[in-house]
């Protein structure tokens, strides 16, 4: 209430009062309308996806996955990762930054007590023979001072930190979505290679099993020494694959254990299965005009805007005149037992006014710069804008370009896998040439390793699409550092 009071006393603030920027008067994410839901595919992952325009994203949006392995590692994440630690941290600076500039609608009272053993020349009084004995100065005062913000200068500084703690927190909110969508991304990464190293070692063992027939087939002379020289090649190149898949599979877990706060060696990450997680077959698609309150980066790009709005009324106020209030009271004595009589008692009170004349241009140059600065944010703002619109169409179209190329590598896999199983058969029949079998399986090889990754990439985008827009950090129910309301103003 004392602050309340103090600014009504003193005056209005100088400088421009902030305006939310309008979101862009756009009616949809694409340019083409979005289908009303995406193709199938007959295979685990291959469900039909709907968009569904206007419904709200779940804070935990991750547990549509249905994956409760992932679920406990991203909460491990969340609790324990440096990441977040890091955030939190500056969001504390930023919160004691702005407590400490509301001292300056407070007068400022400070205390003072000396002691002073002197002894003096009779000089100083103009009988330089003289001897002056030593004394002693025993000094107590109060002295208070208070600057009115009579042009809102403090004002306009507060308003500025408070929007650097609303930046700070944008950022931690941003850092939750992103840690969250990381490990989610990752996880499919995981389990993508597990499933590629699985099916190569399939592949494999089926190209050791044709080998063994080739070369009890070259003893008999039933198929020429090239034929089993290209069945080890193929198979020497498919064995050469693994330890990259597993060198990438064990970088990829070893990144797991950074997101989770450990070092590789002590993180206990489970395996994970793609089969087993479950696709979310709606997804929401946000208003257009909401996204600017949804998204961390924008919110956090609009709090520095305002903070920019506020420095120019900070560096406005400079021109202008200072008026400081000062009062001191307290007493000075030779002994303790005088300190407190009535001759010893001196006090002072007054007022200052200072008036900026001249300084070679450098307030009016500071407030220029000051308004650049704004323009400069502003800016920046609405490139983070164009970006997020931008980011948010894209994954559409990539969903959509997602199930289409799920669906065509599930057709491909099954041809690819019918046209080896004949080819095999045919082949210890003796019906067609070892050639045949050969591109037979590295068909099936290619169309196995390409439908695992279509699978994945589905899983990752669609993971992509709830970060893009937000990630649902508005409707968080506990009250503590992050929260805060999605119509806040």
């Amino acid at each position: 209430m004392m602050i309340s009071a103090s600014i009504m006393l003193t005056g209005c603030a100088v400088g421009p009062d902030f305006r939310k920027p309008d979101p862009p008067a756009v009616q949809r994410f694409t340019a083409a309308p979005l289908p009303e839901k995406t193709v199938e595919a007959d295979s685990p992952g291959g469900a039909a996806q709907r968009f569904v325009l206007g419904k709200d994203i779940s804070l935990e949006w991750w547990t549509l996955f249905h994956s409760t392995f992932l679920d406990q590692l991203i909460r491990q994440a969340l609790a324990q990762s440096p990441t977040l630690e890091l955030a939190k941290a500056r969001l504390r600076v930023a919160q004691e930054n702005q407590k400490a500039q509301t001292g300056a609608f407070f007068p400022g009272v400070d205390a003072n007590a000396s002691v002073l053993r002197q002894k003096i020349s009779g000089a100083s009084t103009g009988q330089p023979e003289t001897y002056i004995d030593p004394f002693t100065v025993i000094n107590t005062s109060v002295s208070v001072s208070y600057t009115l913000d009579v042009f809102g200068g403090a004002r306009r500084q507060l308003e500025a930190l408070q929007s650097q703690v609303e930046y700070q927190r944008f950022q931690l909110e941003g850092a939750h979505l992103t840690l969250a969508s990381n490990i989610v991304t990752t996880v499919m990464k995981e389990a993508s290679l597990r499933m590629q190293i699985q099916a190569t070692r399939q592949i494999i063992a089926l190209l050791e099993q044709n080998l063994d027939i080739a070369e009890r087939r070259q003893n008999i002379g039933g198929v020429a020494l090239s034929d089993v020289l290209a069945q080890r090649t193929q198979l020497a190149q498919t064995k050469a694959t693994l330890p990259q898949l597993e060198s990438d599979l064990a970088r990829t877990r070893n990144q797991l254990s950074v997101f989770i706060g450990k070092t590789p060696g002590e993180a206990e990450i489970a395996e994970f299965d793609l089969d087993k997680m479950q696709l979310p077959v709606e997804l929401p698609v946000s208003v257009s005009s909401a996204l600017v309150r949804q998204r961390p980066d924008i919110r956090a790009a609009e709090a520095l805007l305002h903070a920019a709005s506020a420095q120019v009324g900070v560096a406005t106020a400079r021109l202008y005149p200072q008026i400081t209030l000062t009062a001191g009271y307290g007493s000075l004595a030779s002994t303790v037992a005088n300190l407190f009589d009535g001759p010893s008692t001196i006090y002072n009170f007054g007022a200052s006014f200072l008036q900026p004349v001249f300084h070679g241009g450098a307030l009016t140059a500071q407030r220029r710069a000051a308004i650049a600065a704004y323009d400069q944010a502003y800016a920046q703002y609405r490139e983070t804008v164009l970006e997020s619109f931008q980011n948010v169409a894209d994954v559409l179209n990539v969903l959509e370009a997602d199930a289409r190329t799920l669906q065509a590598q599930s057709e491909a896999e099954a041809a690819a896998r019918r046209s080896l199983e004949l080819t095999q058969k045919q082949f210890e029949l003796g019906a067609v040439s070892y050639l045949l079998l050969l591109n037979a399986q590295r068909q099936y090889q290619d169309a196995r390793v390409n439908l695992i990754r279509a699978k994945a990439g589905r899983f990752a985008d669609t993971a992509a699409l709830f970060q893009a827009l937000g990630g649902g950090w508005w409707n968080r129910t506990s009250r503590d550092e992050t929260t805060m309301s999605l119509n806040k103003e």
